[in-house]
């Protein structure tokens, strides 16, 4: 991941919301593709082969909770890492631990607050991405 921008793929069927924080990842010096649902998330993901999926947990048609169920088991999919984008949740940061505990028992490895300031997605982002950071 070092010489090549980290992709993200971002997938929610709401234009404005992909659109904005696809704009301030592009800023932050990430490689973004969107999705708006499911089944297109499921062929992106094979297609450009993503560092991190952000995930809306509440679609039409197919959710990301069964979009993500169908990586799982898909051996070609398995393996990608996914954090649900979710404006549900626990309003106080100290319980954030429930949200993250629910995306897990579903395969994700954790969620972002829709809600959240930007520049804290991006943190969530990078700190996901680059776990060994945190500690510097």
């Amino acid at each position: 991941m070092a010489d090549e921008k980290p992709k993200i793929l971002i997938v929610d069927d709401d234009n404005d919301f992909r659109e904005i924080i696809a704009t301030k990842l592009l800023a932050a010096g990430f490689e973004v593709t969107q999705a708006s649902n499911g089944q297109e998330a499921l062929a992106k993901v094979k297609e450009i082969n993503p560092h991190l999926v952000l995930m809306d947990v509440k679609m039409p048609g197919m959710s990301g909770i069964e979009t993500l169920s169908r990586m799982r088991n898909d051996p070609e999919l398995a393996n990608f890492k996914v954090l649900f984008l979710t404006s549900f949740g626990e309003p106080k940061e100290e319980a954030a631990f429930v949200d993250d505990k629910f995306a897990k028992e579903f395969g994700a490895i954790g969620h972002i607050k829709k809600s959240d300031d930007l520049d804290k997605i991006v943190q969530k982002i990078i700190s996901t991405l680059y776990p060994q950071q945190e500690t510097q």
